[in-house]
């Protein structure tokens, strides 16, 4: 089932990306997905959107440690190929580059994936947090044509509020 975000947010998609319906492309956690208009070798390129609130105490390297343990959990192999801490004090975000190699589509696959961490606090009550992950799923081979298009899509991130 489609989830929603914790907060709005807002953002504009590369040319030539499409929108999916979550569910219909097998990313029901997902609150957003965009597909690439050029599959390579069967696997479409996507960029998914999740999130949730996190009033624990956990840091971003600790839920992007999450991340991986849940992916290791699915897939034969994930390793953390780059990691680092972005952002302000007041708008921390860390990223994170995982090579994961995969059975996906029924066939063994060499991925790439590029996670981004934002986290939001409330203005009012900063025990309220929310963490929202922006994800680009792709082949080996193509993530050196599809990578600028998910930063291009990273910059354009942004809190859609009144």
């Amino acid at each position: 089932m489609t989830t929603t975000l914790p907060v709005p947010i807002a953002f504009e998609l590369p040319d030539g990306w499409r929108a999916a319906p979550p569910d219909g492309v097998g990313a029901p956690g997902a609150a957003f997905v965009a597909l690439h208009p050029h599959p390579d070798a069967g696997f479409t390129a996507n960029i998914t959107v999740d999130g949730a609130f996190r009033p624990d105490p956990a840091t971003l390297p600790e839920i992007a440690d999450e991340s991986v343990a849940n992916l290791r959990g699915s897939a034969a192999s994930v390793d953390v190929a780059e990691r680092r801490e972005v952002g302000s004090e007041d708008a921390p975000g860390l990223t994170q580059t995982l090579a994961i190699s995969a059975i996906a589509g029924g066939v063994p696959r060499d991925l790439i994936q590029s996670q981004v961490y934002l986290s939001l606090l409330d203005v009012e009550d900063p025990s309220k947090r929310a963490v929202i992950r922006l994800i680009l799923t792709v082949t080996a081979a193509q993530h050196g044509d599809v990578v600028e298009d998910f930063r291009d899509f990273v910059r354009t991130v942004r809190p859609d509020t009144p």
